[in-house]
């Protein structure tokens, strides 16, 4: 099976945020890979659970603001680089999250790219959603991680 390699960068919205966290590589990685866990740290998701390893192929589910959603995983280079996406309410998303090991600490970036009908209808909205979400994410991360 092929998978995706990246974000659709060429998808109607595209979001793209960057956080610091000051706590170690392994600690960070291993909350965010913690498929499970999340509803533990990240508050915006009421359930999560995974079938299987993180690694391509494997799918988990969950939900967040009401919505359930199926991913997939789509490439990992553990604790440096995760990939998912699927699809979900008529939205093709793809996740993609890097781990950048710095001095005293790391930095965590996440791009997300949104395509398909509910996007076209409502572009500005659905990035503005999707902005939030992920900046909600990162700061749950970090307040977790440190």
């Amino acid at each position: 099976m092929t998978y995706l390699t990246t974000i659709d960068e060429n998808a109607p919205v595209v979001a793209d945020h960057t956080i610091r966290i000051a706590a170690p590589l392994e600690r960070v990685w291993q909350l965010h890979t913690g498929i499970g866990s999340w509803p533990a740290w990240q508050h915006a998701i009421t359930e999560a659970r995974i079938d299987g390893p993180v690694a391509p192929g494997t799918t988990f589910h969950w939900m967040t603001a009401g919505l359930s959603i199926d991913s997939t995983v789509y490439a990992v280079d553990a604790p440096h680089r995760i990939l998912w996406g699927g699809p979900a309410h008529g939205i093709t998303g793809v996740h993609e999250w890097t781990f950048t090991e710095t001095g005293d600490g790391v930095v965590v970036r996440t791009r997300e790219s949104w395509a398909g009908a509910p996007v076209d209808a409502d572009r500005d909205n659905l990035a503005a959603a999707l902005s939030d979400s992920l900046i909600g994410w990162l700061d749950a991360l970090k307040k977790a991680a440190e």
